[in-house]
């Protein structure tokens, strides 16, 4: 693995994420050193032939800020018929999820732990995915930093510019006000259809799992809504 650290690239680039040191596990650990090879894909790779890293044509789906991994893990177990690209920039959460995928012998997975802005750029053909999955992101609650947040209007045409005509970009947040945010950004956006409707947030699908830390919020009555949107020809 490369040192995730280093970002000397783009120095003025304002982040939508913190990199926190979250503690490691040993097991964490060994698969990173272990499993990354299996799993792995670097920035150095360059322009990435989605095809040749997974072995087939099946539709690809790029999930961005994975966290710990565990609904990554099961839409890949439960809907073989796709392949999975998960980005991630904290390692404990890639190592969990490498030592789940390597469990649960998977083939329709791979992993970067760089930022998603950098590999969308450096590493993603255009019009390549089938959909794109941001599934509860830093909301960055302060309106000083609400600048940081990773849902924005270049955002979402860069993220355009990845899916394939029809591909689909799904997000979810539990914090209403990045919600109304997300779709103020996304009604605004050219070449985007709401698949609910105009100005509408959508019901959770079946195949988005409901991860511990949203049965949590649920429990402590906070409310989770979904957006999804879907590529279209310029009008």
């Amino acid at each position: 693995m490369h040192d995730i650290n280093d970002h000397t690239q783009h120095p003025r680039r304002i982040r939508s994420f913190v990199k926190r040191a979250g503690r490691m596990t040993p097991g964490q650990q060994h698969a990173l050193e272990n499993l990354w090879p299996v799993y792995g894909l670097e920035l150095s790779h360059g322009q990435l032939d989605l095809a040749a890293v997974f072995g087939n044509h099946n539709p690809v789906i790029m999930e961005i800020g994975f966290g710990m991994g565990d609904s990554l893990i099961t839409m890949a177990k439960t809907m073989p018929e796709n392949n999975y690209l998960g980005i991630e920039v904290h390692q404990p959460g890639v190592g969990r999820l490498l030592n789940n995928a390597h469990s649960a012998h998977l083939t329709n997975l791979k992993v970067f732990c760089d930022d998603a802005i950098e590999v969308m750029a450096q590493c993603i053909p255009d019009h390549s995915l089938a959909g794109v999955q941001l599934f509860f992101p830093d909301p960055w609650h302060k309106k000083k930093h609400n600048k940081r947040r990773i849902v924005q209007s270049k955002f979402a045409q860069n993220i355009r510019q990845k899916l394939v005509p029809g591909g689909f970009f799904h997000m979810a947040t539990d914090w209403q006000p990045y919600a109304e945010h997300m779709l103020e950004i996304m009604e605004a956006a050219p070449g985007y259809r709401n698949q609910a409707g105009t100005g509408h947030y959508s019901p959770q699908p079946d195949f988005r799992p409901v991860t511990k830390f949203q049965k949590r919020g649920e429990g402590k009555g906070h409310g989770v809504w979904d957006l999804i949107y879907q590529t279209i020809a310029d009008e």
